[in-house]
């Protein structure tokens, strides 16, 4: 029927910033997946240094070979490294937010329906959490241990559950009091049942926005602690630790680091669209 309502996923696609952010996850997304196999170049081994480092955009080496975003120091073509390079920095962006919200989801589940003194113990941990400055504390997290990419991800996760819990136990507040929760209860389901299948379900929506903010921000502080040398590390290439190796070269082949500084601002920005999309349809069917 041509005057029914659009469903969440219906607003969501309407939104045209979500096609817009949508667009841009994609196509690093797609990139990231079968780029490296198209493209059948060698990112990681070093080449011959001294014919191809530094080419700029668009050249070709003497045997044909055209690099589109130009050549590092190492002579390593700066699109197939851009490429691979999302495929750890897309991944450890999205593990890392995934395993913010889930740990942040479970939390706030149990403050919100327990209630009482464990409410009161778990807001305060929280608390105390949300007050500590997250990038000092990741800095001071990664250097204690070896650098990696799955340090990397358990540092986020670690420091990033807090927001998500707060958000997930105020609507499992909300939702405790509603009438099919104390019919439920009337009904003598198991207190876990009821959370699950009952509370949890109507609770999770500002969680779904969260977590979508959650993997901008995670490749964003990826790429800081790459940059730094505290988090993927040579020579395997991420986002970050490739905008480190070009920093030097600025003034003589600025395409080094502007290439992956542009590939995190785009992802950072789809991430941030498809975010504001989704909150802006969670409101609209709740209004509606």
């Amino acid at each position: 029927m041509s005057g029914a309502r659009p469903g969440l996923l219906g607003r969501v696609w309407r939104d045209r910033r979500s096609r817009i952010g949508g667009a841009l996850v994609g196509v690093f997304v797609l990139g990231a997946i079968a780029g490296p196999l198209l493209l059948g170049r060698a990112p990681i081994e070093l080449a011959d240094v001294v014919a191809r480092r530094f080419m700029a955009p668009l050249a070709r080496t003497p045997d044909g070979v055209l690099h589109l975003l130009g050549t590092d120091r190492f002579g390593r073509d700066v699109l197939a490294r851009l490429l691979l390079g999302a495929r750890i920095s897309l991944a450890v962006g999205v593990l890392a937010a995934l395993a913010s919200t889930l740990a942040g989801i479970a939390v706030g589940a149990v403050a919100g329906y327990a209630g009482g003194a464990s409410d009161r113990a778990i807001v305060a941990v929280t608390d105390a959490a949300l007050a500590i400055p997250r990038v000092p504390f990741l800095l001071l997290l990664v250097a204690l241990v070896e650098p990696g990419a799955v340090m990397t991800v358990v540092a986020l996760g670690v420091t990033g559950w807090m927001t998500v819990a707060r958000l997930v136990r105020s609507e499992v507040r909300a939702a405790r009091s509603r009438p099919f929760v104390e019919a439920a209860h009337a009904l003598g389901l198991r207190p876990r049942r009821v959370l699950v299948r009952h509370v949890l379900p109507n609770a999770l929506t500002p969680a779904l926005v969260a977590a979508a903010l959650g993997v901008g921000s995670a490749i964003m502080l990826e790429a800081g602690l790459s940059f730094l040398g505290l988090g993927v590390q040579p020579p395997t290439p991420s986002w970050g630790n490739m905008i480190a190796s070009g920093r030097d070269a600025l003034m003589i082949a600025p395409w080094v680091a502007l290439a992956p500084s542009l590939a995190v601002a785009l992802v950072v920005l789809g991430f941030s669209l498809l975010a504001d999309a989704l909150e802006s349809a969670i409101a609209a069917e709740v209004a509606g």
